[in-house]
């Protein structure tokens, strides 16, 4: 019988294990907060701070597409979270340097704004720890 520890059924190498499973869940709660939030505001409120909603969305999406692969695992969803990851990490030190340098930019926050202030700076931590995480497990 196969080692589940280190191949899924399909040859894929895992990417959930250890710390990987506090990643996936991380990235799972911050996918139902960013997805949650900008669902909330593009239908309510969209004409007030379209930018900072629509960057929120982006952030979901973001979240989402690191979750599914590394749950997936393999080299190939491996190499893509990584590249996401740092994608992530980008965006967040943008959008955070954005909210301090030009506050009135956005009229409301977003779930980069302030480097993550608003979500305890979970958003400018977690790509770190997943390109570290991802790197490792290359």
């Amino acid at each position: 019988m196969p080692d589940t520890t280190t191949a899924t059924a399909a040859g894929r190498t895992r990417l959930v294990s250890g710390p990987g499973l506090l990643l996936v869940w991380l990235y799972g709660v911050m996918v139902v907060g960013a997805v949650s939030r900008s669902a909330y505001q593009i239908s309510t409120e969209f004409g007030r701070a379209p930018l900072a909603y629509s960057l929120s969305a982006a952030a979901a999406l973001a979240y989402a597409f690191i979750t599914y692969s590394l749950v997936r695992g393999g080299e190939t969803a491996r190499k893509a979270a990584l590249v996401c990851c740092a994608a992530e990490l980008a965006g967040v030190l943008a959008v955070g340097t954005w909210t301090l340098v030009r506050p009135d930019s956005f009229p409301d926050a977003t779930v980069w704004s302030q480097f993550g202030m608003g979500y305890l700076f979970i958003p400018v931590i977690l790509p770190v720890t997943g390109m570290l995480w991802l790197r490792k497990k290359r």
